[in-house]
């Protein structure tokens, strides 16, 4: 049986886990339809989903239909937990996008439309919602091909819109009208078939169509349109006929060698770490060793594998399959199992998060238990970035938003029994170097306490180039293991540069290199004081790399949203001094009929207090739009995050001293 991993994804309360529910019921995995106000859905299990009414973490559920498995993942709607959609994105075969036929396009449908575009993955519109009040499928059709892409293509029409008897009626194949904008829409992307309709209209059937449609939804060229109702079932029946044919399951080959990768890591009810992931080539079976993250081997003490609603038991599971895997302790979000899959699923769609804050449990006692509690949200969620600081007895998170830090709040106190208060949010900044810089350490001369020598050039970087390792030496010139530990630190050491933030787009080079060969005794005992060690380099490369650092210098950037602020005309000279208060600076402004679009950039830092003041500001009318665009140096004085050991040379001072006390040794 072939296998349809299928992501189900929308703007918040689009009503996509309501359409995951009664897509399950039409294929007969359950009896009714689980509702997301009543809080018994098979998706959202966790009680805070329950409590709030929304999805906080991915989710899979499977049903089979057409001699097709197809995996549902339902992913959170809200913009705040974006990082759940992104690790997703990596292991579908296909998505459908869900739209509210009342709400239309919104600010997450845009964001969510673009990704999936860019990363060619076939997908599929679903106009839901077509029986409540207001709703206009074709107003939402017009938007979709405005806003998202013109190539689009409804497959039917919606009768008695806004009315709890609203219908979805497929167009006929001898439908005229729809037969000339299949053509239209098909042929701008096939020749062969221009060139049959240009010679024979008779020529192209509405068989021959249907065959180009199929092919070109699955090279996501075009993106059919399919609308109905999640909460009276109309449409859903023909959703689940344009999924099974016109997205690619795929059957994969269950002899190669194995390859995969985990998009979700959650805990078990004793505490064990349980992975999610999608098996691209070969099998995976219980008592299996298997490689996984940075060289980890483990063996998988159980799996299961989703058929017929949930995971169930089973002894193997082979390519195309999503499993739940129990065994692999030091599993990670974004581990590669056995080989690299092709196309990598660990990979960054979206920007990161640019906010932060200071989480303070309520009774200090309480702190080990915290920092504990944050270690494992961390790894359901690397984006969260734990960090402490040791000096302050103080742990920082990132975050994508508000909501976001009320449900670790949440979930701190009801799973864990950790109250906490969180200090005010701030802006996550990032530091760029400014110009090229070098040092060099060398063994056995002071003050280098370490058996090692390493000197690093860092450089400025294209934007969007991450972080660069390059070697400067002779690849054979030193043990692997020590390259390796030097360019580990190398990266783990910009994740706090000169004034604190994270150095991004940056090339560093190793210039220099040298070690002192394992060396014994008489008697053999191996002696780490004459011999150098991995621990060498992993303590001096953080002293060289500032020093580098410090000659080349950093500029701090902060984040910059790109928004998009629909309003009614008469308030347009109201709303741009606002605007300008809050740091925003439109772009440009256009009149549409009775309502003004102003488009322009604001920091990341403002976004949530214009959102606040919008609704007072616009009488409730204005609707905003607003995603990371850019990072734009810092005016005035740059800010520096408040950690004691950003200072290089203290922070110099303070690894020699502990280099002196730890190895025992003086500096030569």
């Amino acid at each position: 049986m072939k296998t349809l991993n299928l992501g189900i994804l929308a703007h918040v309360d689009a009503g996509k886990t309501s359409l995951t529910e009664r897509l399950l019921h039409s294929a007969g995995v359950i009896d009714e339809p689980g509702s997301v106000d009543a809080g018994n859905t098979r998706t959202d299990t966790l009680a805070l989903e329950r409590q709030r009414g929304i999805t906080i973490r991915s989710a899979v559920v499977s049903f089979a239909v057409a001699g097709t498995t197809v995996n549902l993942i339902d992913t959170p709607g809200h913009p705040d937990f974006i990082a759940e959609v992104e690790r997703v994105l990596g292991v579908l075969d296909g998505a459908v996008l869900v739209v509210s036929a009342v709400e239309g396009v919104q600010a997450q449908t845009r964001v969510l439309a673009r990704t999936l575009r860019r990363l060619g993955i076939p997908t599929l519109f679903f106009v839901n919602k077509v029986d409540r009040a207001g709703a206009d499928p074709e107003r939402v059709l017009r938007q979709l091909a405005d806003r998202l892409t013109p190539d689009v293509v409804a497959l039917g029409r919606v009768d008695a819109a806004g009315t709890p008897g609203a219908t979805w009626v497929p167009h006929p194949p001898g439908d005229p009208g729809h037969h000339a904008r299949l053509v239209d829409l098909l042929s701008a992307h096939d020749d062969a078939l221009l060139a049959a309709y240009v010679a024979d209209e008779r020529a192209v059937t509405p068989h021959r169509l249907r065959t180009a449609l199929a092919a070109q939804a699955v090279r996501a060229r075009v993106h059919p349109v399919l609308a109905g109702s999640a909460i009276t079932g109309a449409g859903v029946a023909d959703l689940i006929d344009a999924v099974t044919g016109l997205l690619p399951a795929t059957a994969g080959d269950v002899h190669a060698p194995l390859s995969g990768a985990v998009f979700k890591v959650e805990r078990g009810p004793a505490g064990e770490k349980v992975a999610y992931a999608r098996i691209f080539a070969g099998t995976v079976r219980v008592r299996d060793r298997i490689r996984h993250g940075d060289g980890q081997e483990a063996r998988v003490t159980a799996l299961g594998v989703f058929d017929g609603g949930d995971a169930t038991p089973a002894d193997a599971a082979g390519a195309g399959r999503i499993v739940r895997l129990h065994g692999l302790a030091g599993v990670r979000v974004g581990d590669v199992l056995g080989a690299p899959p092709e196309r990598p699923a660990a990979r960054r769609h979206f920007a990161p998060p640019t906010l932060e804050t200071v989480v303070e449990p309520v009774r200090p006692a309480d702190r080990p238990a915290l920092h504990a509690a944050l270690t494992q949200l961390a790894e359901q969620d690397p984006l969260i970035n734990l960090r402490q600081d040791d000096r302050r007895q103080e742990l920082a998170v990132s975050l994508y938003g508000e909501v976001q830090k009320e449900v670790i709040e949440a979930t701190l106190a009801d799973d864990y029994g950790v109250p906490v208060t969180f200090r005010e949010t701030t802006t996550v900044c990032v530091e760029r170097v400014t110009s090229a810089g070098a040092a060099v350490e060398w063994i056995g001369r002071e003050p280098n306490p370490f058996l090692g020598t390493v000197g690093l050039r860092v450089e400025p970087g294209p934007v969007g180039g991450g972080v660069e390792f390059r070697l400067g030496i002779e690849l054979g010139s030193m043990p692997p293991a020590f390259l390796k530990a030097i360019e580990e630190t190398v990266r783990e050491t910009l994740r706090q540069g000169l004034h604190g933030w994270a150095v991004i787009d940056c090339v560093v080079t190793l210039t220099h290199g040298g070690y002192w060969a394992r060396q014994s005794h008489a008697h053999g005992v191996f002696d780490k004081s004459m011999s150098s060690t991995a621990g060498d380099f992993r303590n001096l490369t953080p002293l060289v790399l500032m020093t580098a650092l410090t000659r080349a210098g950093t500029r701090v950037h902060e984040p910059v949203h790109r928004f998009r602020l629909d309003l009614p005309a008469d308030l347009f000279g109201t709303v741009l001094p606002a605007l300008a208060g809050l740091g925003a600076t439109p772009r440009g402004s256009t009149l549409r009929g009775a309502a003004y679009v102003i488009e322009g950039e604001v920091p990341a830092g403002r976004v949530h207090a214009l959102d606040q003041r919008l609704p007072g500001l616009t009488r409730g009318e204005g609707v905003l739009e607003a995603e990371f665009d850019h990072y734009r140096p810092v005016r005035g004085p740059a800010p520096s995050r408040p950690r004691w050991d950003h200072d290089p040379l203290h922070r110099r001072e303070y690894l020699l001293a502990v280099a002196r006390r730890v190895t025992g040794r003086s500096a030569r």
